[in-house]
């Protein structure tokens, strides 16, 4: 099979074709012909060497994408009659990555608990766009556990993590208050915002003279860190998705999450699924390109800007 890998750290550029050995589940496992595969910013993470410590001691290639929809072509052995899909099944996969195990592959063999249907009616690069970061934002709300009618900040609201962040917290019944662009404000209104506070350095003031005693919880997708934290009432909380370093003080937990802890959790992918069916989540689709062109789909998500997710269609020519 062929493989969208690199071999060096660098650029959009390092991305190329690789011939890889075809894979075949074991017990437990499903094999799928991947047909979409969204482009995320782990995976520029994983090609300029953010992420080298997590492929340490292992030989390149080293293939990004952690998230497929495709359609099930080998089922392993002993795999869960509650997990079970069969041959020709369309479904979506969360891909926990690692070396030359990636999701911009023509074929990708995963947990079977890793993989549900896809909703109903979505296209390829429907499905594969919202299972990784729906995930995410569903890892941030059960690790912050809180109560109807309590208040979130969600940084980074019209992006993809916020985006879902602040579709799972309407749906639960919180108060969301939202940090985006300018030109946002319809849009993240649209995903259930109670609140828009606007970008830049006025942020954080502006999101407590909303909320004079501070929010119980911020949901950092922007990464905002330190500039963000005076939004946080004593005793609040703090969801982080990558390392930070701070020391909030005043009470205040901080939660440093890694949606990897969730790969096979099949029952919170399924139910994510089933949201995007009731209509409670959205398939967010942005540029499609085919996986040949891996490199120029990296240049655009280095750009920033885009919204919905940038998908990659296989097989490689």
């Amino acid at each position: 099979m062929k493989v969208i890998a690199v071999e060096t750290y660098g650029g959009p550029e390092v991305l190329h074709p690789v011939e890889l050995p075809d894979p075949h589940p074991g017990p437990g496992q499903v094999r799928i012909r991947v047909r979409a595969a969204a482009v995320a910013p782990v995976d520029a993470m994983l090609r300029t060497g953010l992420l080298a410590d997590m492929n340490a001691g292992r030989t390149p290639p080293f293939v990004p994408g952690m998230e497929v929809a495709g359609a099930v072509d080998e089922v392993g052995d002993d795999i869960d009659p509650a997990l079970a899909v069969e041959v020709g099944e369309k479904v979506v996969g969360f891909v926990d990555n690692l070396g030359t195990h990636g999701g911009y592959s023509d074929y990708v063999v995963l947990p079977a608990a890793s993989v549900t249907r896809i909703p109903e009616g979505a296209s390829a690069p429907e499905a594969a766009s919202f299972i990784n970061n729906s995930l995410t934002a569903l890892n941030a709300l059960d690790a912050l556990k809180l109560p109807a009618g309590a208040t979130l900040l969600v940084t980074g609201a019209a992006g993809s993590v916020g985006g879902y962040l602040t579709q799972l917290a309407h749906h639960a019944g919180l108060r969301v208050i939202t940090i985006a662009g300018p030109g946002d404000d319809d849009l993240v209104r649209t995903f259930g915002a109670n609140e828009v506070v606007h970008r830049g350095p006025h942020a954080a003031a502006d999101a407590l003279a909303l909320i004079p005693g501070g929010v119980d919880a911020v949901a950092d997708a922007a990464l905002l860190g330190d500039d963000i934290v005076d939004v946080i009432r004593d005793g609040g909380q703090l969801a982080t998705f990558r390392p930070y370093h701070g020391e909030p003080g005043r009470g205040i937990r901080v939660h440093g999450l890694n949606v990897r802890q969730r790969a096979t959790d099949h029952a919170a992918i399924t139910r994510l699924r089933d949201l995007v069916n009731e209509g409670v989540l959205t398939m967010r689709v942005g540029p499609v390109l085919p996986a040949a062109d891996a490199t120029e789909a990296h240049r655009l998500l280095d750009a920033g800007g885009v919204r919905g997710r940038i998908i990659l269609e296989f097989p490689i020519p």
